[in-house]
């Protein structure tokens, strides 16, 4: 096999991680960090935008593992391998992006002095 066989394993691996996050959040109704979005991996795509970069990372992804993908266990690997360098680069930046955005706890409403028991 062609050396940029094995590249293009990972690479598959890689899309297909970073499929995942944004799909998922997509069908769910959640607005996600996306490169769409000001600043570009900080601020926050709609659902239906997530959707579609999610669905196209998973395509693309599926395309190459399915056309370049040698079968062999190294394939396995490096395909692998470029789906936990995602998971680990997804989880130190979004895990970044969210600590920073100080969100403040919901606040109780307040309930009008109501008379006691009869």
């Amino acid at each position: 096999m062609p050396w940029y066989w094995y590249l293009l394993e990972f690479v598959s691996g890689l899309l297909l991680a970073n499929g995942v996050p944004h799909f998922v959040a997509g069908i769910s109704g959640s607005p996600f960090q996306s490169p769409f979005a000001t600043p570009s991996g900080v601020g926050e795509s709609s659902p239906m935008i997530n959707v579609y970069w999610g669905f196209a990372n998973l395509v693309g992804g599926g395309v190459l593992f399915g056309k370049f993908g040698t079968g062999d266990a190294l394939g396995w690997v490096l395909a692998g391998a470029g789906v936990l360098v995602m998971g680990m680069f997804g989880a130190s930046h979004f895990g970044k992006v969210r600590a920073s955005k100080h969100v403040p706890p919901v606040a109780k409403p307040k309930q009008p002095n109501a008379p006691g028991p009869v």
